[in-house]
């Protein structure tokens, strides 16, 4: 491996710290995005219960808060429950921008890893070739052996930045229909508690 590294010349370097940036933040986002920690299960089931026993405490919200990104939203609408169904889904929404922009922390930066590791791997290849030509140019073409560091370079250069572009494009294409997912569920889950909330107000007037 430190051969190969070797033979690819400086550009390696920036090629081989994408790839650890990149595993890094698929390790991140695999960890984070788990159904359970964004969207945990019954939750609406269990601020419904407490609204309808008269235990919604502010101590009970701001714990929901704190719990996942979905209990954020959740207590976003409950800090307005008292208000008109419009006024709370606002409080939603406004939060709910928040929790999407958190949910897509880094992808940013995933996408631009894949964009630019096969540029410069390209830019690796360009390097190398001008080596092979510069050689021939002063040593003509008589000795391959001479040529040989060229060609490797500009060889291991693409494939270092394709084998590192490759799976961060997937990645990143699987993470942003997984924030698509969950962004789904927590609305529909938001909507739940914002329609039994109202709909107890309802029965109580």
């Amino acid at each position: 491996m430190l051969e190969l590294v070797k033979a690819g010349g400086w550009l390696m370097v920036p090629i081989l710290l994408c790839s650890v940036i990149a595993t890094a933040i698929i390790a991140e986002r695999f960890w984070t995005l788990q159904t359970k920690r964004i969207a945990p299960k019954n939750l609406v089931v269990h601020v419904w219960q407490w609204a309808r026993s008269g235990h919604l405490t502010e101590d009970r919200i701001r714990t929901l808060r704190k719990g996942s990104p979905l209990g954020r939203i959740l207590a976003a609408g409950l800090a307005n429950r008292h208000l008109d169904r419009e006024l709370m889904k606002e409080g939603i929404e406004d939060v709910g921008r928040h929790v999407i922009h958190d949910l897509e922390r880094y992808l940013n930066a995933l996408g631009t890893i894949a964009s630019i590791t096969p540029l410069l791997g390209l830019l690796g290849t360009v390097i190398g070739m001008i080596k092979v030509f510069s050689v021939i140019t002063t040593q003509g073409i008589g000795d391959p052996g001479v040529l040989a560091g060229g060609i490797s370079e500009a060889l291991i250069t693409t494939a270092a930045g394709l084998t590192v572009a490759i799976p961060s494009l997937m990645f990143h294409r699987y993470f942003r229909g997984r924030v698509d997912e969950l962004v789904v569920t927590m609305e529909q889950e938001a909507l739940k508690m914002v329609e039994a909330l109202h709909n107890k107000s309802s029965e109580l007037n």
